[in-house]
């Protein structure tokens, strides 16, 4: 048995997708993974919503105790009374799903690998190759100064310029920290494999919550990029409804209020600056400082969180 083998596991047999390669039909992977990319939880929520809306079988399961570090990433575990007990162990795999329309099309979800990057992604080309998947389309987030009240902006990136379904808004190069993710892409663009994804721009000051609506834009280029059809009409209500949140917040805060109105000023000022080929940046109108907009969302985050995540607060803030 070789080590990627040991890697991972491969369901010998899925007629429906071996249906699918006889057929020269095309098979989707959309790829998730925790713990990096993913401000908003963002990621997280629309790989939620795809197995609520279809809980599909495992087809592939990773060997997690070769990629996770535990003391890094503790799993919870519950204790009753005098006993351990529900020890929620991380799981990487691969599932099949099925979009509205009754298409076929498979998740990769779990935590990203804190080691072995190049094994894992020799192990998901071992999945790619032996399921049929013809594309792979990666989600994530990143916290960016911009407020709520705006379009949420996306990073487009594949492994060949033809997939691109959007304009990047970045102009040259960039040295950023780099992703299991982010290299998967690349080395499957190496060994002839399709692979592309988005990134949301999440307003930083709600990074450290659930923000449904920069999911629902995530699933929305997945269809598009898929040919898939997924209903978000149950995650674009959670994202009225945080909304609403934030909007009630904000009218009782007028501080907070504050904060955003520059971040609106500023974003503005930006569209007309692009739209205009002037500079970039609004002289008039800088953006609020690090320091500033964090004691000001010290305050936003406490009265968005429950009770009992208010109290965590105040013991980290004693000690």
């Amino acid at each position: 048995m070789s080590k990627l083998e040991r890697l991972v596991h491969i369901v010998d047999e899925v007629p429906e997708l071996d249906a699918v390669r006889e057929a020269g039909g095309d098979l989707v992977m959309v790829l998730v993974l925790d713990g990096f990319l993913d401000a908003g939880n963002a990621a997280a929520r629309a790989a939620q919503h795809l197995t609520d809306l279809s809980d599909g079988p495992v087809v592939a399961t990773f060997d997690v105790d070769q990629l996770h570090d535990y003391r890094a990433r503790r799993p919870a575990m519950t204790f009753a009374r005098d006993h351990y007990e529900g020890y929620d162990a991380p799981r990487l795999v691969v599932r099949q799903l099925r979009d509205t329309g009754g298409t076929p099309y498979l998740l990769l979800s779990g935590p990203e690998p804190d080691n072995r990057w190049e094994a894992f992604c020799r192990a998901v080309r071992e999945v790619v190759e032996r399921l049929g998947v013809t594309r792979v389309v990666g989600i994530g987030s990143v916290p960016m100064a911009v407020p709520h009240t705006r379009p949420i902006a996306l990073t487009p990136h594949a492994n060949d310029p033809d997939l691109l379904t959007t304009v990047s808004p970045w102009r040259g190069e960039l040295r950023i920290p780099s992703s299991a993710q982010a290299l998967l892409e690349i080395r499957l663009g190496e060994w002839g494999h399709q692979a592309m994804g988005f990134v949301a721009h999440v307003p930083h000051y709600l990074a450290q919550m659930d923000y449904p609506l920069a999911a629902a834009v995530l699933l929305e280029q997945v269809e598009i990029a898929g040919r898939l059809t997924i209903d978000l009409s149950g995650l674009r209500a959670e994202a009225e409804d945080k909304e609403a949140e934030i909007a009630g917040y904000l009218t009782a805060n007028e501080e907070v209020a504050e904060v955003v109105a520059a971040l609106e000023r500023q974003y503005d000022a930006f569209e007309r600056a692009e739209q205009d080929g002037s500079s970039l940046l609004a002289r008039d109108e800088p953006l609020p400082t690090g320091e500033e907009i964090g004691r000001q969302f010290e305050q936003f985050l406490a009265g968005l969180d429950g009770p009992q995540d208010q109290q965590g607060d105040t013991d980290q803030e004693r000690d």
